[in-house]
């Protein structure tokens, strides 16, 4: 694609996005069809099955950067994706949420927490798995993407273990916080419609992830191109405009579920999706055969503290709840928007200075 004019690329990219942004509102609804039809409880579905659908672009990116041996590419985007996804929160909080609190205040819970604290943990192992000898390769596999797979997995079955019997006075849930069950909206949102059957559903999200997965290769594929033609790295370009595009299917599975009220399910796919990203450094270890972590810049590991920080300052507002707005949204959310934008600003230093 590199010989490719600058505009026909910047084309190819926005219908890409446009696709991924139109399948990712497909993959929420059927993945909500069929958390329901087989059963797999709220908390369930949504850090599995709306966490890898949401994530298609991610997974697809990774794999075709991966067998490329454009590892760069694929650290960049998934550590600079999980960053970005942090701020969709920002997005809900002012666009989506319409109340007069702001959304750590409507969606306090420990379970969300519990969360959080799982994206740090992995977060915490990426930069620690960064330092390890890069010949420490065994069947294709490092152990710090070993440990990444068991914490997530951990954090998955204690967050479903803290939304049945939670020692705490509500069930950790905050008082004058959502009053309705998280998840509500999955059943709501189609209460007055009647629901495609199961292989229908199933048909749809097949194809939905095929147009998602395709795209996600194709954005990939003229983002590199583009960076070329305006002199902007991959690592750099990866980490911005590549990770707010794959961020789309976030952002409109989570104004869904912001405007039916259902606070605490747009932060656990937000939580969720964060938690499962670098799961998918094994998959590139094993795709390349090339230890990935060791191999991060020292812009990845910047992004990775970065994404830290973000994760940190919301899981303070889930905890101290503010009550006010400012500029239409919660403090918290204010300081994570502030802290954002000099992170990029900081970014482009790190990288003209390695």
């Amino acid at each position: 694609m590199e010989s490719m004019a600058l505009g026909f690329l910047v084309l190819i990219f926005a219908a890409a996005a446009a696709v991924i942004w139109v399948a990712g509102t497909q993959l929420s609804k059927q993945t909500d069809v069929l958390d329901a039809r087989f059963h797999l409880g709220s908390a369930l579905g949504g850090l599995i099955l709306l966490a890898v659908a949401t994530n298609l672009p991610e997974i697809a990116i990774t794999f075709s950067a991966a067998a490329a041996g454009n590892v760069g590419v694929a650290v960049g985007n998934i550590l600079g994706g999980i960053a970005i996804q942090t701020v969709v929160l920002v997005i809900l909080d002012a666009f989506g949420n319409k109340g007069k609190r702001p959304l750590t205040y409507r969606a306090g819970s420990l379970s969300l927490v519990i969360e959080a604290v799982t994206v740090v943990g992995v977060l915490g192992v990426v930069i620690a798995g960064s330092q390890m000898p890069p010949g420490l390769v065994l069947f294709r596999l490092t152990p710090a993407t070993v440990l990444i797979v068991l914490i997530w997995l951990l954090g998955l079955f204690l967050v479903q273990r803290s939304q049945k019997s939670l020692p705490w006075h509500g069930q950790g849930h905050a008082p004058d916080s959502q009053t309705q069950p998280q998840g509500h909206s999955k059943t709501t949102q189609s209460s007055g419609k009647k629901s495609p059957r199961t292989a229908t559903s199933l048909l749809i999200f097949l194809v939905a992830a095929a147009a998602t997965l395709g795209a996600g290769v194709l954005l990939e594929r003229s983002g590199e191109a583009i960076a070329g033609h305006i002199g902007l790295s991959g690592v750099l370009f990866g980490a911005t405009f590549l990770a707010l595009a794959t961020a789309l299917p976030e952002i409109s599975t989570g104004l869904t579920s912001v405007k039916k009220g259902d606070y605490k399910l747009a932060f656990s796919d937000i939580f969720g999706g964060n938690a499962f990203l670098p799961v998918l450094f094994l998959a590139a270890v094993l795709i390349s055969g090339k230890p990935v972590l060791p191999q991060a810049h020292a812009t990845d590991i910047y992004l990775t503290a970065l994404a830290i920080l973000l994760t940190l300052v919301y899981m303070l507002g889930l905890i101290f709840r503010p009550s006010r707005k400012i500029l239409g949204m919660g403090v918290d959310s204010l300081v994570v928007l502030s802290l954002y934008l000099l992170g990029v600003a900081g970014l482009f230093a790190v990288a003209s200075s390695a």
